[in-house]
């Protein structure tokens, strides 16, 4: 658990990473967060292609770093092709599939078939908030790809910030970093990506949830599309 007293101390030693290095940031803020917390650090990655970008950074400074994927068992299969296609090229990544309790069929007789319909939000804190909070319950920090571009409710996100609903540090490295300079980094690298970011998805969830964005300049106005729900939980209180 993270105390105020410990949340004190990290902030008074982060270092003041430069918004315009290579990385904007990035590179140094993994570098430091890995120095700091070292085993008790990991990933919750989604594959989009903010955490492709992540895996690549992250790589550079722990080839063997500890990665979870939410796999609600819900995802497209682009999804499930993209983290096949990052084991390949990262073999010493640690990429771990973190389950829901339930199944999708146990979850229907518990409560209602296609509970996304009816009650996302407990969808998504059965078989996203859950299981997140399981996979960080060793660690002290985590990892998270937002960007401050990304939508409102992101705007104010710092490299380090106190996330009150896992009890963790929530390292943010990619803060600054605009959708265009994403998009550079991975072409300019050449990495693989999930092939729905062409078809018009820019933030990829699970399939019945996510549609296809109504405007670039809102990437997340394909999640939830119609039921005023905008975040799953994960980064939110």
């Amino acid at each position: 658990m993270i105390t105020f007293e410990s949340w004190n101390d990290a902030q008074a030693q982060i270092p003041d990473f430069p918004a315009d290095s290579e990385t904007k940031g990035a590179l140094e803020t993994l570098r430091w967060a890995y120095e700091t917390y070292d085993e008790k650090l990991v990933y919750a990655c989604s594959f989009g292609i903010e955490g492709i970008v992540l895996i690549d950074l992250i790589a550079q400074i722990k080839p063997d770093a500890e990665i979870v994927f939410l796999d609600t068992n819900y995802h497209f299969k682009e999804t499930y092709d993209i983290i096949d296609k990052v084991k390949a090229r990262y073999p010493k990544l640690n990429i771990r599939m973190q389950q829901p309790d339930l199944t999708i069929e146990e979850q229907a007789a518990q409560f209602e078939p296609d509970l996304f319909k009816t009650n996302p939000n407990k969808c998504c804190e059965i078989r996203k908030i859950i299981p997140l909070q399981k996979a960080l319950a060793p660690s002290t920090a985590w990892i998270s790809g937002l960007r401050r571009e990304q939508s409102e409710s992101r705007a104010n996100t710092n490299y380090l910030n106190l996330d009150k609903r896992f009890e963790k540090v929530k390292v943010c490295p990619l803060i600054h970093w605009t959708w265009k300079e994403v998009w550079r980094y991975v072409t300019k690298h050449e990495l693989d990506y999930n092939v729905l970011h062409d078809q018009g998805y820019p933030s990829i969830g699970c399939a019945p949830c996510t549609k296809p964005a109504f405007s670039i300049d809102d990437v997340r106005s394909g999640r939830w599309s119609g039921s005023g729900k905008t975040e799953c939980g994960l980064h939110t209180t």
